[in-house]
């Protein structure tokens, strides 16, 4: 599979969500995120199984501020924000993200859920918020592939 057209696709912010990351796209994305002046935030879940993992996790990739409280709310609240990571988009890589969907489908698709909340708050203000998940499990049915 190709790459898709990273530059002229990251910029639409009424097309950003949460989407299946395609295979070996990485160079693409990283030139892609640069060019445009995004934030490209890589969270690796490899070791990640629970709400508490993932919480902790995501609150040290993007850096959130000490006033992160480690629930789903705080998450929602910093998701929103962004003030001290400022960008023209961001772009969230989700790296392995199988045992955490596997381990925890439920706190999985909560963590997706507020992701695309985040998504859909920043469009509004015509900020691209894409969330990209590497994922081989074929489980996440509505989690659509980048065209």
């Amino acid at each position: 599979m190709n790459a898709p057209p990273f530059h002229s696709l990251l910029p639409r912010a009424e097309r950003a969500g949460i989407y299946h990351l395609p295979y070996a796209t990485d160079l693409a994305l990283e030139e892609a995120t640069e060019s445009l002046g995004y934030a490209l935030l890589r969270l690796d879940l490899t070791r990640i199984t629970d709400k508490d993992g993932f919480l902790a996790a995501i609150g040290t990739t993007l850096e959130f501020p000490d006033w992160y409280g480690h629930n789903w709310d705080a998450l929602a609240d910093c998701l929103n924000d962004m003030s001290w990571l400022e960008a023209d988009g961001y772009v969230l890589v989700l790296d392995h993200a199988d045992a955490f969907a596997a381990a925890n489908p439920a706190d999985f698709g909560t963590a997706l859920s507020i992701l695309q909340e985040a998504s859909d708050a920043w469009r509004e203000e015509g900020t691209p918020f894409w969330t990209l998940v590497s994922i081989t499990a074929d489980g996440i049915a509505w989690l659509r592939d980048l065209e």
